[in-house]
């Protein structure tokens, strides 16, 4: 997988698809640039360990939606509170490449919020994802299925990007930051949503053809 991620954040396409996505050439930006921005952060101060509305209105910006019923569920009831509680045990002010594996292993309080989304009836594994990552933008990534069947659907994605994003010193988070930079992107923008950005255009137009391992999951 890190040699598949290397290969498309370095490649001549990648601030070229980073300024498409934003917009800054012109274009229409895609709704996903705002994500992370919207309302002024799912992690900003004050709201970071709580589901608001603007995060359920965020990941629609994805193109998943959280149905009625869910979102009270997690904007008024027990699984939101519980999800809080695993929220405050979650850092909001790091990114994947500075905290160890265990933050994101197996029982961390992070893979606990995600099996507790998953137990709300009408969120799966993509809602699931995008909600975490508008929460922990830094730490946590969006992953859906363009990214997956481009990766080759492995059955854990966080640990090894975080491996990934380490070795040799942090290059690949290096490499993230310096093209956001390139590519005039906000520093508002985490290195792991710069990296999902660009997975995503590297493969999005692949995955509606019939030739794809993945067609038919096209989620932007």
């Amino acid at each position: 997988m890190r040699e598949i991620v290397r290969s498309h954040v370095g490649s001549g396409d990648a601030v070229g698809h980073l300024r498409e996505y934003f917009g800054l050439d012109g274009g229409r930006p895609y709704t996903g640039a705002r994500f992370e921005c919207l309302g002024g952060g799912g992690d900003r101060v004050g709201v970071a360990d709580v589901v608001t509305a603007e995060d359920l209105v965020a990941v629609q910006m994805l193109s998943v939606r959280v149905p009625a019923e869910a979102a009270l569920e997690l904007l008024e009831g027990e699984p939101g509170r519980q999800l809080s509680e695993l929220l405050r045990r979650i850092p909001a002010d790091a990114d994947m490449a500075e905290v160890d594996a265990a933050e994101l292993d197996r029982d961390s309080a992070a893979d606990q919020a995600w099996g507790r989304l998953l137990r709300v009836k009408g969120i799966g594994w993509v809602t699931a994802g995008k909600l975490l990552a508008r929460k922990r933008p830094r730490l946590l990534p969006v992953y859906d299925n363009v990214v997956k069947c481009l990766l080759g659907s492995p059955s854990h994605f966080w640990l090894p990007l975080h491996t990934a994003l380490r070795a040799d010193d942090n290059a690949l988070h290096h490499t993230l930051l310096d093209l956001r930079k390139r590519a005039g992107v906000p520093d508002t923008v985490s290195a792991l949503r710069v990296c999902d950005i660009v997975l995503w255009m590297a493969h999005r137009k692949d995955h509606r053809s019939s030739r794809c391992p993945g067609h038919g999951t096209l989620s932007p």
